[in-house]
């Protein structure tokens, strides 16, 4: 294990003791772990997995919509994005501007996740669109569609700005769409944060979420050892 992953380590004690019985013979487990237990923030499929083994099997699953914050204040709102783009597995998460970010609010996600940093907003949307991905813009702006009714791209990059101004005038130009999220109390907007997780839920209602009997794509368990004894 890591030294690193210490800082993995869930507080309510959840996880997995000791590897029960004969250790198993598979690449993907790391010693330490079955030895002395799994207590990671990871889900049971990934107990006793090495953090590199855990990338690797997220990088045959992950799905085609990329995650995108422009930083050029320190948001604090970019480590719950990040998380966030780990539980709905984006591709990769982009920082625009600021290279450093906050990554307390990650909870370690950022160690499973792909990062990648644009100094401007010109470099990303050149790279977006060499990857032939569409750039969508979330904020609550003046002539902006409903995300309730939108079905988003499917290679897309779901483009969030900072937390107060939402997204720059440069970034707000070089949408290729803009989405505005549906809010009924007082306050003007929602932080970056909760709106990239509604903004990621909204692609995966409808790419991944299969058709009326409310089945689900995109990857089971995977085989072998991985399947971890019960969770305390």
């Amino acid at each position: 294990m890591d030294p690193g992953d210490a800082d993995d380590i869930d507080p309510r004690g959840v996880g997995v003791g000791p590897w029960p019985g004969p250790w198993p013979d598979d690449e993907r487990l790391d010693p330490v772990l079955l030895e002395a237990g799994d207590r990671r923030n990871v889900v049971d499929r990934y107990r006793y997995w090495r953090r590199e083994a855990i990338v690797a099997d997220l990088d045959t699953r992950r799905h085609d919509f990329h995650v995108a914050i422009e930083n050029w204040q320190h948001d604090m709102n970019i480590g719950t994005v990040v998380r966030n783009a780990n539980a709905f597995l984006a591709r990769e998460v982009h920082v625009i501007g600021r290279r450093r970010w906050n990554r307390r609010g990650a909870m370690v996600t950022d160690r499973y996740q792909h990062v990648r940093h644009h100094e401007t907003i010109e470099e990303f949307v050149a790279w977006a669109h060499d990857a032939r991905l569409t750039v969508v813009g979330i904020d609550n702006l003046p002539g902006a569609n409903a995300l309730e009714s939108a079905d988003l791209p499917r290679a897309c990059a779901l483009l969030f700005g900072q937390e107060g101004p939402g997204l720059s005038e440069a970034a707000r130009l070089a949408c290729d769409d803009v989405f505005s999220i549906a809010q009924f109390g007082s306050t003007r907007s929602i932080n970056a944060g909760v709106a990239s997780g509604i903004a990621m839920h909204a692609w995966i209602r409808t790419h991944v979420v299969a058709s009326t009997d409310g089945s689900r794509s995109g990857g089971g368990a995977p085989s072998g050892a991985g399947a971890a004894p019960k969770a305390t």
